[in-house]
């Protein structure tokens, strides 16, 4: 399969792209500030995401059969902070974990139907979206329930032309994303709220999202996949 993942340089990202072409497959990969092998682009920039798309798709001849939204950020804010700052982080975070990912979403769509070739949508939510978090990441929290929200809605309004969408929520997973926070919070206190015992590995969301990417039953589609070691169930 041809498939563009964002957010490819670090934790999640770089676990799923390793993975996706050692089984295989032709990946291109996204980050922030690109690199030798991975697609430049700063999801701020509301021009990003089609010129991430464009670049993806003449690198892949012409043809992407699955797109993963993986890029996202985790950053606080306070809730007695200043309204410039507070609109400002609710506007980065919205932004680049939801607005950007819509954007991708929508092309690829595009792409799916205009070529009569069914394809895939795999958004990276977090079980935030169905908990809540800290008193320091509302937007965050948000960010993940409209994703979920999205990814829910592409999947019942396109399936019937081959369309299919899922996500996976992972609870705290060991990256560059969430090591700071885990640390400050405590990593005692963390691990009480997951009855498994430890946070989730890179690793395992990487295959998880493989799994929805490529090998998943299309009557799955619209299915939220929870990776949290039970801290969560629904």
């Amino acid at each position: 399969m041809n498939i563009l993942i964002t957010g490819a340089s670090r934790g999640i990202g770089a676990a799923t792209y390793a993975l996706l072409k050692k089984r295989g497959h032709r990946v291109v990969g996204h980050s922030t500030l690109g690199s030798d092998v991975l697609i430049a682009g700063d999801l701020m920039d509301p021009a990003a995401p089609r010129g991430i798309w464009e670049t993806a798709l003449d690198e892949l001849g012409g043809q992407i059969d699955v797109l993963v939204n993986n890029a996202g950020i985790y950053e606080a804010v306070a809730d007695n902070a200043s309204d410039e700052e507070w609109r400002a982080a609710w506007q980065r975070t919205l932004t680049i974990n939801l607005q950007a990912a819509a954007d991708l979403a929508r092309l690829a769509v595009s792409h799916f139907l205009d070529t009569g070739i069914p394809g895939r949508i795999v958004n990276v939510a977090s079980r935030a979206a169905f908990r809540g978090d800290s008193p320091d990441h509302w937007h965050y929290a948000a960010s993940k329930a409209a994703l979920v929200g999205m990814t829910k809605t592409i999947a019942r309004g396109y399936a019937g032309d081959g369309v299919l969408a899922f996500a996976v929520a992972p609870g705290f997973t060991v990256s560059e994303m969430t090591e700071e926070y885990l640390q400050g919070r405590g990593g005692a206190k963390i691990l009480a709220d997951i009855p498994l015992g430890r946070v989730a590995t890179t690793d395992e969301v990487a295959e998880t999202i493989r799994w929805l990417a490529t090998e998943a039953p299309a009557s799955a589609t619209g299915a939220i996949i929870d990776v949290n070691g039970a801290s969560y169930v629904r």
